[in-house]
């Protein structure tokens, strides 16, 4: 499989291309922003994107932006030393499938990029049925990912549509964060779970316009429940 690294910390990329060579993949590697953006846009050939945050000329964030811009879905890994919050949702906000912390073990490297082509791999299974995921006066039709909510269209991001998809496929049953991010990001590491409050909150408030009732329930201390209330219970 062949993988674009860009990246442009020697020693990183020493180890990375010695790393995922030694493990069967193919690397080619861009020293900075703008050489690996023109790679993206004129090889569609590449099966993943590793892509650092702090590079020369144009950033790691231009540089997801321009790739999605361009409506290229190859997945992109992001690699930074900046962990917090904040920046971790900017980056998956700019189209990144998955945000990786330095320093970093080579296993667990590996291991993202495996679960990201496991994802690719599965999405590309077609969907021969048509599905109606529906809460209340809330719709999720995944085959034209079209979300509705007492007749009003919403838009939904790539992120927050998997995010609404997960949590209507499991109504009045409570999801941990840890679980949410593995199957929704397909992170199987102990990302900041912090990540999933931001997109709930995000979700919130495009679902629940208009005043319309709460339906994703906090569980304090155990992550979140998609369900309806009665006119009795206090919404979170």
């Amino acid at each position: 499989m062949k993988l674009l690294l860009i990246e442009d910390e020697p020693a990183v990329v020493s180890v990375i291309t010695r790393g995922l060579t030694e493990a069967g993949y193919e690397v080619s590697v861009a020293p900075d922003g703008a050489t690996g953006l023109k790679l993206a846009l004129d090889n569609h050939s590449f099966t993943l994107i590793i892509l650092d945050v702090m590079l020369p000329g144009l950033n790691g964030i231009e540089v997801c932006k321009a790739i999605r811009g361009a409506a290229i879905a190859t997945p992109i890994l992001m690699l930074t030393a900046l962990g917090t919050t904040e920046n971790i949702v900017m980056g998956l906000d700019s189209g990144a499938d998955d945000y990786l912390v330095k320093p970093f073990k080579l296993a667990e490297l590996e291991a993202r990029i495996r679960s990201l082509l496991r994802r690719k791999s599965n999405a590309a299974v077609p969907v021969i049925n048509s599905s109606l995921l529906q809460m209340g006066n809330l719709s999720l039709d995944t085959d034209t990912k079209a979300a509705t909510r007492a007749g009003n269209n919403i838009q939904l991001t790539a992120t927050e549509y998997r995010l609404l998809e997960f949590l209507l496929k499991n109504p009045r049953r409570v999801l941990s964060r840890m679980e949410i991010l593995e199957q929704v990001w397909g992170i199987d590491f102990n990302m900041n779970t912090k990540v999933v409050d931001v997109y709930i909150n995000y979700l919130r408030k495009k679902i629940n316009k208009n005043n319309q009732p709460e339906l994703i329930q906090t569980v304090t201390g155990l992550g979140y429940m998609m369900k309806e209330t009665t006119p009795d219970e206090d919404t979170a």
